[in-house]
């Protein structure tokens, strides 16, 4: 009896050391994939910093006619993604607007917030693409060029004092970007 103890007893630890390390190995392979995407959010989504030297009234006039003007399929008829954007909400410091893909229908939540500084004259603009998809992790950049395309098809780019600040930290894929294509 005291052997079929033991013996079990031996089992018993055998079956603990086989678990413990499955789980060292589950958790090293885990961290080791965690370095893939630590470089960048785990979502697809990106969030990008622009500044302005010219009042916040230009900027909201310039995204929410840009909006507007791609709200149909016709200006992606010779590729690219620069149509399908709808507009939800609009004041003069917060956009609300969607862009669906015109291909796979993906769609993203777009927000802007816009912030005067220097008395009135600069405007200050935080903007987030998010997709709506929750197992969307890699996107091409597409939610960067959601954004990116609003500012430069508006001439925003342009304007005085134009400066955006983000990084593959803030914003899926953003290095690898093609905003001619998406």
């Amino acid at each position: 009896m005291c052997y079929l103890d033991t013996a079990s007893k031996n089992i018993t630890f055998h079956k603990m050391h086989l678990t413990g390390w499955i789980l060292a190995v589950a958790l090293v392979f885990g961290t080791s994939n965690l370095k893939i995407t630590s470089a960048g959010p785990l979502h697809a989504q990106c969030k990008v910093e622009w500044y302005f030297g010219i009042p916040c009234r230009q900027v909201y006039e310039g995204l929410v006619t840009q909006i507007k003007q791609w709200r149909t399929m016709s200006s992606c008829v010779m590729g690219g993604q620069r149509c399908l954007y709808k507009l939800q909400a609009a004041s003069i410091h917060f956009i609300a607007a969607k862009h669906t893909t015109p291909f796979k229908k993906s769609v993203d939540d777009l927000t802007f917030r816009l912030v005067s500084f220097e008395f009135f004259t600069h405007c200050h603009v935080s903007a987030m693409s998010v997709s709506e998809s929750w197992y969307a992790i890699r996107d091409h950049g597409t939610n960067y060029c959601n954004l990116y395309n609003l500012m430069e098809g508006s001439g925003l780019t342009d304007a005085s004092g134009y400066k955006e600040i983000t990084s593959d930290f803030l914003c899926t894929q953003r290095s690898s970007a093609d905003c001619t294509v998406y």
